[in-house]
């Protein structure tokens, strides 16, 4: 099982699939029912239940103000789990596809400039976002890599409606992308969002945290990787109920509270979509997932159990 039912699910339509780059394509997905796609804002991703095993999640890359239709574009991964591949050559139009969410954890704050970072198919969530700023007249840029410039989606579309802004940087063109120069070139208090592979996220989080006039946000595919930490047992008390549950060492918190009959939402098991997130009433957590940002995680007021544990011997949760 790969998500609790208690998640609103829709049955969507396949409305059209078309082939925006190499390796990239577009999903239209409308109600089956004919209501309204569910609002959306920027940053916003949904799960698509593929099957019983399989549920992704990919980011809404279409227009917050359509209230028609919701957009993604998937990359098909030869070497990933499987999610990618069943969209590519499986999903036609027409099919039916459930739908869980949209979810946002990487939202657009307000800031008086941004720059916006992206490293292949990470385009898609800062897509809505540069509209958005943009519509506003707030000044941005754009900072876009990929492997090839054919496998690049929506390049040449943004390219030609902001060629002052967008910023195209192949990497058989021109190797990895300079942010240094990007990051040093930005005013002071710009807010940055980068989406994309784990290495260009390391890469500028290091860079970032040595330009303080700079704020980063960022959103993974993956989870990134952490040193090992202590897996060793600890009890949760449920606020709402006041019961205690016992997570042994070579269990999951999630698991723990499934196990005792708690209806905890979950879906990706793996600290990245953020679907499990719980207020966190007593105890200090062990945070171990790829969604909170490092402020975040030291307010300690929430966390994700499908893979975050307990520094204290206790935590005390809102479930």
């Amino acid at each position: 099982m790969t998500s609790n039912a208690n998640q609103e699910r829709l049955q969507m339509q396949v409305a059209g699939k078309e082939t925006l780059a190499d390796g990239v394509v577009r999903l239209t997905l409308v109600d089956e029912s004919g209501a309204a796609a569910p609002a959306w804002t920027p940053g916003s991703h949904i799960d698509l239940v593929l099957d019983d095993t399989i549920t992704r999640q990919y980011s809404l890359c279409g227009d917050p103000g359509d209230t028609t239709s919701l957009t993604v574009a998937v990359l098909r991964e030869a070497d990933g789990r499987g999610g990618s591949i069943r969209v590519h050559d499986k999903l036609e139009s027409g099919d039916l596809v459930t739908v869980a969410g949209p979810r946002n954890h990487f939202a657009l704050v307000d800031a008086d400039s941004y720059l916006f970072v992206a490293g292949g198919i990470g385009i898609t969530p800062l897509l809505p976002m540069a509209r958005e700023v943009d519509s506003k007249g707030t000044p941005w840029r754009l900072l876009y890599g990929g492997r090839t410039r054919a496998s690049m989606a929506f390049a040449d579309e943004l390219a030609a409606a902001h060629p002052d802004r967008v910023l195209l940087r192949p990497q058989d063109e021109h190797g990895h992308l300079d942010l240094a120069t990007a990051l040093d070139e930005a005013e002071p208090g710009t807010v940055v969002y980068c989406c994309g592979p784990e290495p260009l996220l390391q890469a500028i989080e290091s860079a970032c945290r040595e330009r303080p006039h700079v704020t980063l946000h960022v959103e993974r595919f993956a989870p990134k990787a952490l040193p090992e930490g202590d897996d060793g047992a600890f009890e949760v008390e449920l606020g709402r109920s006041g019961r205690t549950v016992q997570v042994s060492a070579d269990e999951t918190l999630l698991d723990a509270v499934l196990r005792v009959g708690v209806d905890a939402d979950f879906s990706c098991r793996e600290g990245t979509c953020g679907t499990c997130e719980v207020a966190v009433l007593g105890g200090t957590p062990d945070h171990r997932d790829s969604v909170l940002s490092e402020d975040e995680q030291a307010e300690n007021d929430a966390m994700m159990i499908c893979v975050s544990r307990s520094c204290t011997p206790k935590l005390i949760l809102d479930l």
